[in-house]
């Protein structure tokens, strides 16, 4: 059979097509490994990079998992040493605060010294020795205001809430608590007012004497120089003013300022907001009445006379700043104005102000009160005679003031 017979083209020209056309497919077959080849890398290589990805963030996970994160560690290390550099700035700065105080104590005490100098007075022996007061710190001083006609209202105070001779010294030791009479001289310098004060302070030595001229108008002045006073001579945390008709728990007072130790500026007492009286002749009449306002207006808020307590930082502004201080009529609005504008807390605490009646019935439920009088006579009425039935029935009892921590 011949080759056109079986469907082959013996043609030579033919027979090159076929072989062009098998080496163009051969080309096309590597071509297209090569291609596919190279595509294939590139999403292998990004994998990679992926996985890497992927691998660092799981680590970053782990070790923020562990709190081992550095950059977290940064910050936390940064945040601790900013705390720790306020806590630093914070105590130096009541560290310095605390500075100022005890040199505004030293210069109040040598101005009373240089005023008696001046005045030509004796220097009392509290006074010589500053020094050896500065020492000693105490919880709070308690200055019972009183006059010279007062003998027989001291003499119901210390046969009842006010401890005597070695127990007084024993107190001031032992628990930090001054306590003393506080009056001024008469205005005839060593008269027989003034020498009976003086006797009867060699009898009981519990007087603080001040330089001021006693007036029952003249209370504002005295209640200022008091307390520059009794911050010149003692170091305390509080200091006290209260009347010589008024029942006091020594302990329940200073059980009751201790908790408010820690603030810098605190004024404690029944605080109140009394009408302006602009009526001339009755009592409590306030001559400067035209200053709060129109006809009928009331006072700002200060603690009654009764008793108040007032922290050391603001002993010592008044003592600072007592010949710039306004005196109003009354003490105990003067007090209270010369706190307005200053960053005080004002504590109103009723248990400083209980009636002589209900006195009794909140002892025996516990709840002792600081001090008690009747507000219809601005103390207890016929203190004299009734002190010690006050005492007897809403006292803290004989153990309170030594058995208090």
């Amino acid at each position: 059979m011949s080759w056109k017979s079986k469907g082959f083209d013996p043609n030579p020209k033919s027979m090159v097509t076929k072989k062009l056309t098998l080496l163009l497919c051969i080309g096309c077959f590597c071509a297209g490994m090569l291609f596919s080849d190279r595509m294939w890398t590139v999403p292998e290589a990004e994998d990679k990079t992926i996985s890497r990805a992927m691998g660092i963030k799981d680590e970053r996970l782990k070790l923020i998992s562990e709190g081992c994160d550095p950059i977290q560690k940064d910050v936390k290390h940064e945040s601790k040493d900013i705390l720790s550099e306020v806590s630093r700035t914070h105590n130096a700065i009541q560290t310095l605060d605390k500075t100022i105080s005890n040199l505004e104590m030293e210069l109040a005490a040598t101005r009373a010294v240089q005023e008696s100098i001046v005045n030509g007075s004796p220097i009392s022996d509290e006074l010589k020795i500053p020094e050896a007061n500065g020492k000693r710190k105490y919880l709070m001083v308690v200055g019972i205001n009183t006059a010279f006609s007062s003998r027989k209202r001291r003499d119901s105070v210390r046969a009842t809430w006010m401890p005597q001779g070695e127990e007084r010294k024993k107190l001031e030791e032992e628990k930090g608590i001054v306590m003393r009479f506080v009056i001024g001289h008469s205005a005839t310098s060593g008269g027989i007012l003034d020498r009976a004060i003086e006797a009867e302070d060699r009898k009981h030595g519990d007087f603080l004497r001040l330089e001021h001229v006693e007036g029952y108008l003249e209370l504002s002045a005295k209640t200022k120089t008091y307390f520059a006073t009794a911050a010149a001579l003692w170091d305390a945390d509080f200091y006290v003013k209260v009347d010589d008709d008024v029942h006091v728990n020594i302990a329940t007072l200073g059980a009751t300022l201790a908790r408010h130790r820690t603030k810098p500026r605190v004024y404690i007492g029944c605080m109140k907001s009394g009408p302006v009286l602009a009526q001339k002749g009755v009592r409590y009449h306030e001559p400067e009445y035209w200053k709060f306002g129109e006809e009928g207006n009331k006072y700002f808020r200060h603690a009654t006379g009764q008793l108040y307590a007032i922290s050391k930082d603001l002993a010592s502004y008044i003592s600072i700043n007592q010949h710039l201080l306004h005196k109003y009529a009354n003490e105990d609005v003067s007090l209270g104005s010369w706190f307005i504008g200053l960053d005080v807390e004002h504590i109103d605490d009723r248990s400083l102000c209980c009636g002589t009646t209900d006195c009794e019935w909140k002892a025996q439920a516990g709840n002792v009160c600081v001090a008690s009088f009747d507000w219809t006579c601005s103390g207890i009425c016929k203190s004299v005679e009734r002190m010690k039935d006050v005492h007897r029935r809403c006292g803290e009892g004989k153990n309170a003031l030594w058995s208090e921590a």
